[in-house]
């Protein structure tokens, strides 16, 4: 059977869902193709839970992105009459020179972000479950919060099927071409051809692009893209954790690592991981889902110094994949050779709050071959091969 349509989209999950979506509501004939289910827990996209904010440590060229990405989010909840961006706020705390306090303020100054800056001691009174040291800086933005994850992937393909997506769900692609003009993908199921293709594969990028994908002048993909495998737990906390009593979001940066938690949103655990460190996964299909004493020895350490109400044995956890490049930063972009193919990968632990924007963005690109969206510093020429001649 051989489908022929505007585009494919390789991966539903965060990405895959938002360009899935922004293709169809175009009007643009997409179909979508998913491994597993919607929503799922294989992959990146899942654990009830993603911080969202707008003053970027990380970098403040992604702060445009995100002033996009928030009215999409919310766009989307009119849309499906859903809440699904909750601003309950974030505060960030460390030494005032570190990478997280430092980067959030000068994205907050360039782009004059609202956001308020308190001594270890005013944190102590405004967030009083928590630790600070006597050194700390805490940076709190009031317009951060959270995003409902895996009812953000639903709300996307749903939308998107509104506006006349096609889905093949439980198909797994074994190959796909492109000779610049039109592209094919075979899957165990059937074979189906696209004027364009878009690549958001999560943590199986670096494997779907390793084949077609490895042109020559295209990046070395099994090196560009290195999957990371993140425990995440929940623990049980007292009411003094509760949203309700005020409480935020959060992430701290420690000399021990980077970590980040949520209010106790159910009455009863807060989400709590780190986002540094992680083991090297060689194959995402079988990642090590169980619970080992050292996945908990670092993340319990830093609960027992700041987070004093909670229990540091988890009720419960999940296991989900970082995919990150050299430098943390995002993957968006045509393939170097390959026009009518758009990756989105390697969004290095710190992407899904940008699906609704970066979706835009790889629609774009597949429908017109260009974005008037910032997102060039996301460009893959920066990770690409010189050619023989340049390497003379």
């Amino acid at each position: 059977m051989t489908n022929t349509c505007d585009a494919i989209v390789l991966g539903l999950g965060g990405f895959g869902s938002g360009a899935l979506y922004h293709l169809a509501r175009r009007g643009a004939r997409v179909l979508g193709i998913e491994r597993f289910g919607i929503a799922h827990d294989r992959g990146s996209s899942h654990g009830q839970t993603r911080i969202i904010r707008k003053a970027y440590f990380e970098h403040p060229d992604y702060v445009p992105l995100l002033h996009r990405a928030y009215d999409l989010w919310h766009e989307l909840e009119r849309e499906t009459g859903r809440m699904l961006l909750h601003p309950v706020g974030l505060f960030i705390a460390g030494d005032p020179a570190c990478e997280s306090v430092a980067g959030t303020t000068l994205a907050a100054q360039l782009h004059h972000l609202p956001v308020e800056r308190l001594d270890a001691r005013a944190a102590r009174l405004r967030f009083p479950g928590y630790r600070f040291h006597d050194n700390f800086a805490v940076v709190f933005e009031p317009e951060a919060g959270y995003l409902e994850v895996e009812n953000c992937v639903s709300a996307h393909v749903a939308a998107a099927v509104r506006h006349g997506a096609m889905l093949r769900i439980g198909e797994t692609v074994s190959g796909w071409s492109s000779d610049g003009r039109s592209v094919t993908v075979t899957t165990d199921r059937g074979t189906y051809s696209a004027a364009s293709l878009v690549i958001t594969a999560g943590p199986w990028a670096g494997q779907v692009l390793g084949g077609a994908g490895s042109a020559p002048g295209a990046p070395a993909w099994s090196e560009t893209l290195r999957v990371v495998r993140k425990p995440v737990f929940w623990f049980a906390a007292q009411k003094e954790y509760d949203v309700d009593q005020g409480n935020s979001t959060f992430f701290f940066e420690t000399p021990e690592g980077q970590f980040y938690g949520f209010p106790r949103l159910d009455g009863k655990t807060i989400k709590l991981a780190e986002h540094t460190g992680g083991e090297e996964v060689r194959d995402p299909l079988t990642v090590d889902r169980g619970l080992h004493p050292a996945d908990l020895t670092r993340v319990s350490a830093f609960a027992r110094e700041f987070l004093p109400g909670i229990d540091p044995e988890p009720v419960t956890h999940s296991v989900c994949m970082y995919t990150k490049t050299p430098d943390s930063h995002f993957c968006i972009d045509r393939h170097p050779v390959l026009k009518n193919v758009v990756v989105g990968a390697g969004f290095s632990g710190h992407g899904f709050k940008f699906t609704t924007v970066l979706g835009e963005a790889l629609a774009d690109l597949a429908l017109t071959g260009q974005t008037n969206l910032p997102v060039g510093f996301l460009s893959i020429s920066r990770f690409e091969q010189p050619s023989a001649a340049q390497q003379k």
